[in-house]
């Protein structure tokens, strides 16, 4: 059984750990995608990553718990949204 969470948390880690999950998310996301965005872009754009690649990893199967699997998790969510919308804004 899962144990119960909020909107504005992640499976292992608090509201805060999902800011500093966002921050970090989105500036690793940022880095790899060669953009250039201040820190609260960063930090939505990870924010947001978290819940995309946190879909993505439900509908692959993919368990992921804590810190460290949040992180990877919200990176590949955040680099999955910077390059549709790269992609969206060449076209």
């Amino acid at each position: 059984m899962q144990p119960h969470m909020g909107v504005m948390s992640m499976p292992g880690v608090g509201f805060l750990g999902l800011l500093l999950i966002g921050v970090l998310a989105g500036y690793v996301a940022e880095r790899a995608m060669n953009r250039d965005h201040g820190l609260l872009t960063n930090m939505l754009v990870g924010i947001a990553g978290s819940f995309v690649g946190g879909a993505l990893a439900g509908v692959l199967n993919i368990n992921y718990y804590g810190f460290a699997g949040n992180l990877v998790v919200a990176i590949v969510g955040a680099i999955l949204i910077l390059w549709v919308f790269g992609r969206s804004k060449r076209g």
